[in-house]
């Protein structure tokens, strides 16, 4: 199981020793989707958060009028889950599904749990990542709020083009807050 990637994002908050390292691989265990295969769905109580170590996934709701509502994508070297499940070890609310197939390294909440007690700078690390995820979620409640959709598609375009280039145009569509058609004479104008 190649770990040298999860390895880097740590060590990129904070440093690991040769204990740590061994520690984490321990607790590692790999899966793979094929492309639309689900991680997750609704009513699951997550037990793992997961490391993208190749491919693209999403997590979504299905909103009260059938629309598929798009929470987050995750690409290599990002994080994926239904967060609010994990922590709370209970039934979760969103579909992760595998845009392409994927492979992720998996940390099962209890054994987290353990290794954190053990080795407290996973704790550390765990809620610089946190803090880095709430603030990005903020930003991003702000600009839906603020910024024009044109706004929102050319940001995210810019930040992340690989994302706009390997997820299907109604599941971008849906991230931004608009229609497949109205993101679609976007890309025309621009």
């Amino acid at each position: 199981m190649e770990t040298s990637g999860i390895l880097a994002n740590i060590n990129r908050y904070v440093k690991l020793d040769d204990t740590q390292q061994t520690a984490l691989k321990a607790i590692l265990s790999s899966k793979t989707l094929n492309k639309r295969e689900f991680l997750l769905e609704p009513g699951m109580i997550c037990r793992h958060q997961s490391y993208v170590v190749s491919g693209c996934l999403r997590s979504f709701f299905i909103a009260a009028d059938g629309s598929e509502q798009t929470i987050q994508f995750a690409i290599e070297d990002w994080f994926i889950s239904d967060f609010n499940s994990y922590l709370n070890q209970a039934p979760g609310s969103l579909y992760v599904e595998a845009i392409t197939p994927t492979t992720v390294l998996q940390l099962e909440y209890e054994a987290t749990e353990a290794l954190c007690l053990e080795h407290p700078i996973f704790e550390r690390y765990f809620k610089m990542t946190a803090q880095k995820a709430f603030a990005f979620a903020q930003n991003r409640m702000l600009s839906n709020l603020r910024d024009s959709a044109t706004e929102r598609y050319l940001v995210f375009k810019e930040r992340y083009p690989e994302i706009v280039e390997r997820v299907p145009q109604y599941a971008l569509a849906s991230y931004l807050g608009m229609s497949a058609e109205f993101l679609s004479k976007i890309r025309k104008s621009v």
